[in-house]
Order: C-alpha cells, then sequence, then structure tokens
C-alpha cells in the first residue's frame, strides 16, 4: 500500500473522489489512506474546516450503501476516527443523517445502526462524579438534540425555539403495520451505557416509555425483547428514585391487569429480574410487593395444576413453563444480589426450589418414588448389573427434548437452591440444619435426572454445599508464588508452649517444610461429631457416593467430572469419608483416569472431546490423591495395581496439566506403599514402588517436560527418598537408586528453572534422614555451597527456602559430620551478609546455623569477620526470637572457649551505645558460658554499677549482672539489694533497668528473690510498680522453678490483686495475674471469672486483660480447664456495659481464635453478632468538642469499633465459613464509609475475600466501586497537614492496590454475574484508569516484580 498523504486538511480532499471509483479495491485503499490520515492527525487539525468535514460525512455516508462489505466496514473505521475530531457545529446533523440513512444498495441492513454505535462509542465516557471533557458534553448535546428525538420520535428537551420542526417516526416508535428494529435497539443500549449518567430525567422517561412499549407490540420478536430488557436493566442504573419508584409503580399496575398474558407475564418477571441484579441495594425495598407475583406461578396450586393439566392433555403447556422458568430465574437474582432482603422470604424460595428442580410432567409419579428411593441404603444398589443400559436416564413413554421444556425449569429450580447455598450458610442455614434436612435429600433425589444440564446443575448445587461444609479456609493467592517464604508458616506449625519452657530460638530451628508432607504416618479417622454440618454430611455419604457410584458407570463425561468434583469435596471435608464405599467407585475412578483409546480427528468436535477428557482425568486423579493423603492404606491396597498402571500413564500424557496431577497422585500413592504407613508389606510393593520411582525419574530430568510437571516430579522424588532413606525402609530404595536421585536432586539445585523445587526437596531429606551411612559426604559438601550460593539471590522466597534448608542441614548430626573445615568457612562466609537487621526472619535463622557450626569447627567459624558483623547486630533493637537465637550464637561462642576477641569488642566498640538491654544480656551471656576465658569476671560489672559516672553505664551493668544472674542460678553470688538500692534513683531510665534486672536475676533463684521482692509489692508508690515488672520477668522466664514458687504462689496473688488496684499498675499486674493463672489454673480461673461480675469496672477490665495473657502462654493442662468456661467469659466480657473494657474484650477473643480455636468455633454463632455490634457508629458516643474558635467532633467509639473489625478481620481467615458473608459484607462496605483507620482494615479484609469468596466478592462490586470512588476522589485541604496527607496516600494506595486484584483476579476470570451487574464497577475502572494511570501502572510492575 503507498504511503498515507499527509495528515492535512488538503489530504482529506485529495481522496474524497477516490471513494466514488467503480474499483472496490481502490474505493477500500482510498478509505485506508482517510483513516491513516484523521488517526495520525492532531486532535484539532479538523476543528475549523467545517466545509472539510461535511464532504467528507457526505462520502462516508455513500461508502456506507457501498455493495462491498469491506468498503462498509473500512468506512465506518473512518467514521470513528472522524467523530471525535470533528467540529462541534457538525455533530448533529453528522447524527441526524446517520440515524436516517436507508441502505439500497447493502445487504447489511444493519450498518446505520453499527455507525450509530460507532460514533457513540468515539468520545470518552462520562465518568460519574467527575466533570465530563469539553468532547463528552459537545457528543452528548448533540444526542440529545438529534438521536434521542430520532429514537422516540419527538422532541424530548426543547431548546426554546418556536416553529421546531418534528422529528421523523421514532426509531423505537410503535407501528401496527411494521415490526421493532432490532439495531434501534443496540443504539439504546449503546447510548444509555456511554452516556446515561449525563441523560437528564425527561430523557430517561422517556426513553422508559418507548422501551416498555416495545413490550406491549404484538409483532415483537423475542430477540428485541431480551434486548429491551436488558435497556430498561441498563437504564435503571441511572434512574432518580423518583422515577425508580414510578417505573416499579408500573410494574405492579401491569401485574395487576386481569388480562394480563403468559408471554407479558414472563417479560415482567425477567425485567424484574433485570432490575434486581443491575440495582440491588436500591431494588431490595420492592421485594415485599413484587415477590407474592413471582411466588404465585411456583406455588404448589400452580406446580399440581400443571401436573394435572399436563396429565389431561398429555403435554405441557410451554408459554407457563416459560413463565415458572423466568420466575425461577427472576427469584435467584433476588437471592444473590438482594441476599439481606429476601430472609423473611427463605422459606417460601426453599419450598419453590425444592418443588420445582423435581418438576417432570413427562415421568410419572411412581417412577419419581423409584428414584427418590434410589439413592438410600439397600442392599438392592449394590447388586445393580454393571452392564445395564442407561435406563436411568431415558424413560419409557417419556416424550422428546425437543417436545419437553420442563428440563429448563429443572435447571432454574437447581440454580435457586445453589443461589441459597452459596449466599445463606456461612453462620446461618447451615449451622441451624435447613440446608441438610430440606435441601440436600432433594438434591440427591435428582441424581437420575433425565437431563444432563439439569443433572450437573444439581451436582455443582450439592458440590457448593459440601464445600461450605468443609472448614478449609482458601489460602490467599501469593504473588511470590511458590517461591514465597514466611516464619509465620513455621511459627502457626508449632505448638504454642510457654514461652519460660524454652528459648524463643526453638521458632528458628523447627523445619518450615514440615515431615507431614512425607505422609510418615496413616491418617487418623476423624471422629464423627455428634451434631453440626458434618454430621450432616456423614448422615448422607452412603445416599450420596451410591448415587455417584451409578453416574460413574453409566453418565456422560461432564456428569462424571462433576461427580468426582463432589466426591473429592466430601473427602477434603471429612478427611476421610470412602472407608466402607470405596470399592464402589475405584474402577470407574481408575477408567476415568486411562487414557481415551483413541483420539477423535475431527478438529472441531475433537478438540472439544479432548478437552472434556482431560477436564475429567484431572478431577479423577485430583480425587485419588485425596483419597490416599486422607484413608489408610489397607483400604487403597486391594487396588495398587490398577491405580499405580493407570497413574504413571497419565504421567507420561502429553497433556502437561494431566501430566502434573498424575504426578501430585503418584506423590501420594508413593506414601501409600511405602513404610511406615505400609510397615512389612515393602516387598509385596516394591514393583509398585519401581515403577513410581522410574516415572518420576523421567519426568524430573526430562528436558522436554512443562515447569510445573518438573517441579512437581523434583517434589515428589525427595518424597520417595525421605520414605526410601531410613535403615528400617532400606528395602524401598536400593543404594544405587539412592545415589543416582541425590545427584539428580544436586543437578535441579544447580538448575535456575528448577532450583526453588530442589531446595524443598534436600530440605526435606536432611530433615527427615538421620543416618550416617546413607548421607554422602561429597554430595553433603557439595549441597551445603549451593544452597549458601542461593543466599546472593535477589528473591526472598528462594534466600528463605535455602537457609531453612541449611538449617536442617547443620541440624542433622549425620549430614552436619560431613562438613570439613573448607565448607564450614565457605558457608560461613556466606551467611555473614545475611547477619544484619534489615530482615528479621532470616536473621534468625542465620544465627541459628552460625551457633550449630560453632560448635561442629569453633576455629573455622569465629574470626573477626563473626565478631565485627556481631557488634554490628547487636546496636540494633533486637527482640524476642530473633534476640534468643543471637543469645544461643553468643552462648555456644563462650562454651568452645572462643569468646575473648568477642568480649573485648563488645566492651570497647560497644558498650552504651547499643541498647542497654540488649547489650547487657549479649555480655551476660558471654560472661556465663565463657568462664574465665573472656577476659573479665562477673566482679568488674559490680564493681562498674558501683563506680560508673552516668546513668546509662549503670544501666549496662545492671542488664549484664541481671543475665549473669539468671543463667549462674543458684549459684549465683548476686544479692537482690544490689539491685533494689537503685529503686528510688531520680533517674528515669535506671529503676525501671533495676527492676527488669532484679526480675532476670530472680527468674534463675526463686527461692532467694521473690520474697524479697513481694516484701517490696506490699509497698506503695513507685516502688510497687517496680517490683510488679521483676515479678514479670520472674513469671517469663522461670523455666523449670516452678515449684520453687509454690510456697509462694497464694501470696503471690493476693499481693498482686492489691497491687493493681493503682491504674498505673493494672496492666502490668494483669498480665502477672494471666502468668500466674496458667501455672495454677485450678486455683485462680474461678477468681478471675468472678472478677468478671466485680461492680467495680476496673476490676473486671483487669481480669479481661489478665484472661487475654493466659491464652498465648498455656499448656495442655490449662486448656481443659479453660476450654468449658471460655465461651461463657467472653460473652460476659462483650456484654460488659464499660465501653473500654468491650474494646479489652475484643482483643481477648481475638486472641482466642489465635490461639484457642477449636474451643471458640462452635460457639461463634453468639460471639461474632456481638463484635458485628461493636463494629457499628453509634451516634451516642460522638461529641462536640470546643477548641478556640473550632468545633469539631470526638467519636469514643472508634477505638472498640476499630478492635472489632481486627477482630473481624482474624475471624475471616481463620473461621470463615462460620460467618454469614451477607453480614461481614455489610460491615466491609460501611467500614469503607468510616474513619482512615478502620477504611485500612476493610480494605484489608477485601484484599483477602477476593480469594477467600471470589464468588461473593464479585456480588459487591457494584457497592466497593461506589465507595472506592469516594475514597479517591477526596481531596485534603490546603492546609492539610504533613500526617492527613499521609494517610490519604496510604489509603489510597490501598484502594488502588484492590482495585488491581478485583480486576485482574475477578473480572478476568469471570467470577461476576453478568456484564449488566458490573456496569458502575466498569465506570470506575475507567475512571481509575484515567485519574491514577501512574499509580496504577507503578502497582501493577511492583506486583509483577513480586510475582517473578
Amino acid at each position: 500500500m503507498a504511503p498515507a498523504p499527509n495528515a492535512t486538511p488538503a489530504g482529506i480532499v485529495a481522496l474524497l473522489p477516490k471513494l466514488s471509483d467503480a474499483d472496490a479495491d481502490i474505493r477500500y485503499m482510498s478509505l485506508s489512506d482517510l483513516d491513516n490520515i484523521l488517526r495520525s492527525g492532531s486532535a484539532g487539525f479538523l476543528t475549523n474546516e467545517y466545509h472539510t468535514c461535511a464532504r467528507t460525512v457526505e462520502c462516508l455516508l455513500k461508502t456506507l450503501d457501498d455493495t462491498n462489505g469491506e468498503v462498509q466496514n473500512q468506512a465506518i473505521k473512518c467514521i470513528a476516527s472522524l467523530t471525535p475530531r470533528a467540529p462541534p457545529d457538525l455533530l448533529p446533523p453528522m447524527v441526524e443523517k446517520l440515524s436516517t440513512l436507508k441502505t439500497t444498495n447493502s445487504v447489511d441492513a444493519s450498518i446505520p445502526a453499527t455507525a450509530l454505535r460507532v460514533f457513540i462509542t468515539s468520545f470518552p465516557r462520562p465518568i460519574v462524579g467527575a466533570q465530563p471533557t469539553k468532547s463528552t458534553q459537545e457528543a452528548y448535546s448533540a444526542i440529545s438534540k438529534v438521536l434521542i428525538p430520532r429514537l422516540v420520535g419527538y422532541v424530548v428537551i426543547s431548546n426554546g425555539s418556536r416553529n421546531q420542526p418534528n422529528p421523523p417516526p421514532g426509531m423505537l416508535e410503535v407501528h401496527p403495520d411494521n415490526t421493532i428494529d432490532n439495531n434501534a435497539i443496540d443504539v439504546l443500549i449503546e447510548l444509555i451505557r456511554c452516556f446515561g449518567s449525563m441523560l437528564q430525567d425527561g430523557e430517561k422517561k422517556a426513553l422508559q416509555r418507548s422501551t416498555m412499549a416495545i413490550f406491549d407490540h404484538e409483532q415483537t420478536g423475542t430477540i428485541a425483547k431480551k434486548k429491551a430488557v436488558s435497556a430498561i436493566a441498563l437504564l435503571a442504573l441511572y434512574m432518580p428514585d423518583m422515577l425508580l419508584n414510578a417505573f416499579v409503580s408500573s410494574i405492579l399496575e401491569s401485574f395487576h391487569n386481569p388480562h394480563l398474558t403468559a408471554a407479558q407475564h414472563r417479560l415482567l418477571i425477567t425485567m424484574v429480574g433485570s432490575l434486581a441484579r443491575t440495582v440491588p441495594q436500591r431494588f431490595g425495598r420492592y421485594l415485599k410487593t413484587l415477590l407474592p407475583f413471582i411466588f404465585g406461578p411456583l406455588s404448589e396450586r400452580a406446580y399440581q395444576d400443571a401436573l394435572e393439566d399436563s396429565a389431561d392433555t398429555g403435554t405441557a403447556d410451554t408459554e407457563a413453563e416459560e413463565v415458572r422458568e423466568a420466575a425461577l430465574l427472576a427469584l435467584e437474582g433476588f437471592l444473590s444480589s438482594c441476599s439481606n432482603d429476601m430472609r423473611p422470604y427463605t422459606d417460601e424460595a426453599i419450598q419453590a426450589a425444592i418443588r420445582f428442580v423435581a418438576y417432570d410432567p413427562n415421568v410419572s409419579a411412581d417412577t419419581d418414588d423409584e428414584e427418590m428411593g434410589g439413592t438410600q441404603d439397600s442392599a438392592a444398589d449394590d447388586e445393580a448389573d454393571p452392564n445395564e443400559e442407561d435406563e436411568d436416564f431415558e424413560e419409557e413413554g417419556a416424550v422428546s427434548d425437543d417436545e419437553d421444556a420442563s428440563w429448563k425449569v429443572r435447571r432454574c429450580a437447581a440454580k435457586a437452591l445453589y443461589a441459597i447455598i452459596s449466599t445463606r450458610s456461612n453462620g446461618d442455614l447451615l449451622d441451624n440444619g435447613v440446608l441438610y434436612e430440606k435441601i440436600a435429600p432433594v438434591l440427591i433425589s435428582r441424581f437420575q435426572e433425565r437431563e444432563e444440564n439439569v443433572r450437573v446443575e444439581v451436582l455443582s448445587s450439592l458440590t457448593a454445599l459440601v464445600r461450605k461444609t468443609s472448614d478449609n479456609v482458601v489460602t490467599p493467592f501469593s504473588f511470590a508464588g511458590e517461591t514465597e517464604f514466611e516464619l509465620s508458616s513455621a511459627v502457626e506449625a508449632r505448638s504454642r508452649k510457654r514461652r519460660r519452657l524454652g528459648s524463643d530460638a526453638t521458632l528458628f530451628e523447627s523445619p518450615v517444610i514440615a515431615n507431614s508432607q512425607a505422609g510418615f504416618k496413616s491418617p487418623d479417622a476423624s471422629p464423627l461429631p455428634s451434631a453440626g454440618p458434618k454430621a450432616d454430611l456423614a448422615r448422607l455419604s452412603s445416599s450420596i457416593i451410591r448415587g455417584i457410584s451409578k453416574l460413574l458407570k453409566q453418565s456422560t463425561l461432564l456428569t462424571k467430572q462433576s461427580g468426582i468434583v463432589l466426591l473429592r469435596e466430601m473427602v477434603n471435608a471429612q478427611h476421610g469419608g470412602l472407608s466402607e464405599h470405596f470399592g464402589m467407585i475405584a474402577e470407574p475412578l481408575i477408567d476415568a483416569i486411562r487414557s481415551p483409546l483413541g483420539y477423535p480427528t475431527s478438529q472441531s468436535a475433537g478438540a472439544a472431546a479432548l478437552a472434556s477428557t482431560g477436564k475429567l482425568r484431572i478431577e479423577a486423579l485430583q480425587l485419588v490423591a485425596a483419597v490416599c493423603d486422607n484413608h489408610s492404606s489397607t483400604l487403597i491396597a486391594p487396588y495398587v495395581s490398577s491405580l499405580v498402571v493407570a497413574a504413571t500413564a497419565a504421567v507420561k500424557d502429553k497433556y502437561f496439566k494431566v501430566s502434573s496431577e498424575a504426578i501430585v497422585a503418584v506423590e501420594s500413592l508413593i506414601k501409600v506403599l511405602t513404610p511406615p504407613r505400609s510397615a512389612g508389606t515393602q516387598q509385596v510393593h516394591r514393583q509398585h514402588v519401581e515403577k513410581l520411582y522410574d516415572v518420576v525419574l523421567e519426568r524430573t530430568v526430562a528436558t522436554d517436560a512443562d515447569m510445573e510437571v518438573r517441579q512437581r516430579a523434583i517434589h515428589a522424588l525427595g518424597v520417595l527418598l525421605v520414605r526410601g532413606s531410613e535403615l528400617s525402609q532400606v528395602g524401598v530404595l536400593s543404594e544405587a537408586q539412592r545415589t543416582k536421585t541425590v545427584g539428580v536432586l544436586l543437578d535441579r539445585l544447580r538448575n535456575e528453572t528448577t532450583r526453588v523445587s530442589a531446595v524443598k526437596a534436600i530440605d526435606m531429606f536432611l530433615s527427615s534422614c538421620k543416618e550416617t551411612r546413607v548421607i554422602q559426604k561429597d554430595w553433603t559438601r557439595d549441597v551445603a555451597i549451593e544452597l549458601g550460593a542461593q543466599l546472593r539471590k535477589a528473591n526472598r522466597g528462594l534466600r528463605g527456602l535455602s537457609l531453612a534448608a541449611l538449617r536442617d542441614l547443620v541440624g542433622n548430626p549425620a549430614a552436619l559430620s560431613c562438613l570439613d573445615d573448607k565448607t564450614v568457612q565457605a558457608v560461613t562466609g556466606m551467611l555473614l551478609p545475611l547477619v544484619n537487621s534489615h530482615d528479621l526472619n532470616l536473621l534468625g535463622m542465620a544465627l541459628v546455623i552460625l551457633a550449630k557450626l560453632v560448635r561442629h569447627s569453633p576455629k573455622n567459624v569465629v574470626d573477626a569477620r563473626l565478631n565485627t558483623t556481631l557488634c554490628e547486630v547487636v546496636v540494633a533493637p533486637l527482640g524476642g526470637a530473633v534476640l534468643d537465637a543471637f543469645l544461643v550464637l553468643l552462648r555456644a561462642i563462650g562454651e568452645q572457649r572462643v569468646g575473648h576477641p568477642l568480649m573485648q569488642s563488645l566492651l570497647q566498640h560497644v558498650g552504651v551505645n547499643g541498647d542497654p538491654m540488649v547489650v547487657g544480656k549479649a555480655i551476660g551471656t558471654l560472661v556465663v558460658s565463657g568462664g574465665t576465658t573472656v577476659g573479665v569476671k562477673l566482679n568488674d560489672f559490680v564493681t562498674e554499677l558501683q563506680s560508673a559516672p552516668d546513668d546509662k553505664r549503670k544501666c549496662l551493668a545492671l542488664s549484664i549482672l541481671g543475665e549473669a544472674g539468671y543463667r549462674l542460678g543458684s549459684s549465683s553470688p548476686l544479692e537482690p539489694g544490689l539491685f533494689t538500692q537503685f529503686f528510688g534513683s531520680k533517674s528515669q531510665s535506671l529503676p525501671r533497668a533495676a527492676a527488669t534486672a532484679l526480675g532476670r536475676a530472680g527468674a534463675g533463684n526463686v527461692r532467694t528473690y521473690l520474697p524479697v521482692i513481694l516484701t517490696t509489692t506490699g509497698e506503695a508508690g513507685s516502688s510497687q510498680y517496680l517490683s510488679l515488672h521483676a515479678i514479670k520477668e520472674i513469671l517469663q522466664f522461670t523455666g523449670q522453678a516452678r515449684s520453687d514458687m509454690s510456697p509462694y504462689i497464694k501470696q503471690m496473688w493476693e499481693k498482686l490483686m492489691a497491687a493493681s488496684q493503682a491504674e498505673d499498675n493494672k496492666a502490668v499486674g494483669a498480665e502477672c495475674m494471666g502468668r500466674l493463672t496458667v501455672i495454677e489454673p485450678k486455683t485462680f480461673l474461678p477468681s478471675l471469672q468472678r472478677c468478671l461480675h466485680n461492680a467495680s469496672p476496673s476490676v473486671r477490665g483487669m481480669a479481661i486483660q489478665a484472661i487475654r495473657f493466659t491464652l498465648s502462654d498455656s499448656d495442655e493442662r490449662f486448656d481443659e480447664i479453660l476450654r468449658p468456661i471460655l465461651v461463657p467469659m467472653l460473652i460476659a466480657m462483650m456484654n460488659d456495659p464499660n465501653l473500654e473494657n468491650r474494646r479489652l474484650a475484643l482483643g481477648v477473643l481475638n486472641s482466642a481464635t489465635h490461639n484457642k480455636a477449636d474451643t471458640i468455633l462452635p460457639s461463634l454463632t453468639e460471639l461474632v453478632p456481638l463484635v458485628m455490634k461493636e463494629s457499628m457508629v453509634k451516634p451516642e458516643l460522638i461529641r462536640e468538642v470546643t477548641m478556640g474558635p473550632f468545633k469539631h467532633k470526638v467519636d469514643d467509639g472508634l477505638e472498640v469499633r476499630k478492635s472489632a473489625y481486627e477482630t473481624l478481620y482474624t475471624l475471616m481467615e481463620g473461621a470463615y465459613s462460620r460467618i454469614s458473608p451477607t453480614d461481614l459484607f455489610g460491615r466491609i462496605m460501611a467500614g469503607l464509609e468510616d474513619e482512615h483507620e478502620i477504611k485500612v482494615l476493610s480494605n484489608l479484609m477485601l484484599n483477602k475475600l477476593v480469594y477467600i469468596d471470589p464468588e461473593e466478592t464479585g456480588r459487591h462490586l457494584d457497592s466497593i466501586a461506589e465507595r472506592y470512588r469516594s475514597i479517591l476522589a477526596f481531596k485534603p485541604k490546603e492546609n492539610a497537614v504533613k500526617q492527613e496527607v499521609e494517610k490519604l496516600q496510604e489509603a489510597n494506595r490501598g484502594v488502588l492496590k484492590v482495585t488491581l486484584l478485583l480486576q485482574e483476579v475477578l473480572l478476568a476470570k469471570n467470577s461476576t454475574g453478568s456484564s449488566v451487574q458490573s456496569e458502575k464497577w466498569k465506570g470506575y475502572w475507567d475512571w481509575t484508569k484515567e485519574g491514577f494511570r501512574s499509580q496504577l501502572t507503578g502497582l501493577e510492575q511492583e506486583l509483577r516484580s513480586q510475582t517473578a
């Protein structure tokens, strides 16, 4: 193609004659050049060229009537390019000409309407709440003057001029002698979608009347009516309340029309359902008056009349069934979009859906009864002939599907049941048994449904119910993918022991990758609960499995897939559940895994068949893995041979998703076939393990395998290596196989694409295998060097995993003994860059590894570099587990008698430059562990304490002496008076340091120190406060000296009760009382319980705080006593009349959710409403404060609401299945309109809910859009302080981040409903992209970099 002329008006004029050329190719090429000029020209290069643009429009109108379709399409593109650049005065006549264009040569009659739609969409969309651009305003002016009158047939908004000509007949105008143009309705839909927010009330009313008139026209086709319903639903988005009220009133009048036909009835119901989905927040108030017209066609009387009419005439009334279908669809829309407003009508909705899910007038009642009984426990089901034909789905005498439309009614009823299950399960109908008592049996009875579409909907509904029953919470998506590493996973996995029973450094010593991944133990059978959703599911499990077993033998691929998904969810929900019935589904399940015998040759049908088969095999493999992981090996043993053959064949499948899931199933089979789960049978299964080993190894080293396949194969290989590496299990893998396997893992560790999976597999092996002869020296050294090399990588997740693997390597005596001096020096050098305070998680593990290496080879680890690094770290604000790990390292250095240089560095280069508490603990630990080898004595610091000229040095000496006294224990020469002499000091820091050191030393020598401290506790004033801090230290770090404390416990409690009455002492006193309660729960828990009913708010508050400290530091003995009284105490706290006490109670509930989840979960139905209540704004707590000439409002309930939202966030993470999603989203929407702190919490909750419950989140997109828009649109005052601006920036950043997640995760996956439902979100997204483009781009890049 020749280069386009210059982007000038002259270039356009030169092309216009060619548009009338006889040669279609020349016309096409000229239009293409014209389009290039219009696109490349500046925005205003035609602004003053009215005549040129007018001539261009005339020529384009002629080409729209061209006989060549490609020329017409190119002309439409030119209109799209010309419209935003044309002079504003040209727009009205342009719309006029396009709307009146009549095509005579064109075959496609929709060309004029398409050109009009292109004209409408060529301008930027107006954004609700934002000032429209000039071009948008000009476009709307043309549309208002010309297009809307052209659509409705009369002038809607008069411009004030007289003798205004009447427009031609409207495009939407109904005449008895013509039909409605569907293309005109398309133009209307585009007009509303793009300019709905700018339409004036009169225009909205006129468009509504014209659209409603379409329904009354007898010759209106079905397609036109559907499009008109969509147009009305879109228009409702922009209707003011007055117009919406009038519109709904007109619908009600139509419902009352005694001459209403079935077709009109169906249209009205469809319209009502569309409105509910479009404007759910505004539509809920109309349900009371509209629902009788929806439930009418779904009543029992209507059901019986339909059956009788069908029996009399032999055929069903098609129009009546269409009305019922529309009513059920509308009911589904009400339940999904207006679930809160539908609560009073729950029983009627359930009855209607249950009634019509079994509606089949073409099948006799006797057959229905047989179907109902066919899913119950009976021996006859087990004896069914496996070769019998699929006669359950083709009843004798039934009419063909072409004649029978009742299946559509049943399908819509099943969808309505799905909506009830998905919106009313959590903490609602699921807990009170309604779903399992009323809905589940009906769904099970419909397994033998004739029509597959209905059958799949029934299975999906029951699957949703089972999934809601499961207590598993969906893990939020991590942008860092598999490489993300956090210490929290290790912390959560540990049983929470009291800190004083051991060092917190053990947090860094427990393997992050739990040995449970290797499946050493057969899963225990979950005890059957006596009541609740799981008990209800267990009672119906037999019926469900029997029904699914029939479907797996006889049904189509889609039904089989749905049935397998249901079974998998049952296994996950019950952590088993197939023990008695696995034999019924084993063979069909294995058949589903097997590859089809031949591939279809048809490209269209063949591809669809392959995709369906692949999905079925994936679901079947996932079920096999779930069964193996949740059932004993003896259950699976009879079918092992067939499962191994099918799974190994699937691993080699060319479809990578099938191969990947097959490897997961193979890994589960490995756990089943190897000891200790199959102890004593390893020789029996030897050949099966060999097959699995060969196929996993082949996928691991294959260069043509997909990345995901190789990663999962590496993990499976690691599991097999672990299971075959103990001496008692040497029969699993031979020596040669183990050698080859570890070599492959080392090779994969050196490969960039597979090193993450290799690190996990190696870590699993090193943390499990303790035998010296199994671990090879050269391999261990090479692995240590490679793991150390990964610590330099930018990927934090990889660094964390590699560090965890190194920790397990040095923690394994067999592996540690393999490291030579050269390797130890190299690994130490690689660890030192991590010994800094930038990343405390990595620092803690690095310190633990160094401590192990110091004990193994101190001379190769401890040098000047290490000493310098430790002196740099000790000045950082260390605490908790990281500080304990640091002290563990110093203790190891001292015990190995290499601490003298480090001690000199600490004294000379650190001293008082760091935190005296941290530096003192470090020096004290080194003094005690190093003894005479460190060059200083304990008396040196006693002398320093007495002679130091400043408080900093005295504080440091006190901290050193306190730590030394703690570690020396009863052999310590230090007396309590050495510390208590500073209680009366006027220094601000010295008394507190003395109290902490006194308690630290007392924790090691309770018998000597505690009586002195208790004596001081009885004194009034500051000494009492300091004594409480000393007691806190003793209770926190006593350890094994609990027996030494026994004689003083009662006296201590009395002293604490008396001292805690003072306001300054209440917090620390409550902590001491809580820790003391853990030691003697039988004595002190009842006392705390009585304090909750004390008349004094201060005493009740102290008791609440004390209970909170018991929850995180308790043991099993304490839990047994606490369990029956925890929930009553929580309820009493939450109902406390004092505002501050309720805030403290919310903190207790938050802590209980973390630490005592098993105790409070069954009672969340009582606790959650109390939390919801505290999350509401209470006007009586808002007061007006006068500050000079200004007045502002102070909300005394803000802190309580903040605590309530924090508690809701915790409950949502750990017990979402027990919370009503409707209530939760209601509080989140309210929180987004609250103060800044609560907005941030609400936004974080939405961030989680995107992944926990995407379906429910999608239903609230429009509400989210409204609130997010208001947050982003808020502008601070010009004189706003820096803190306010920073808060606003923080809130905007959080909102934009969640906006990006919602757009990409929800809408990209089509998780939301219809396109109409998310119109507000679309407008908000467009507005956000326009106004916050740079911020969105930065956030998107940030998220992508985390994923990389």
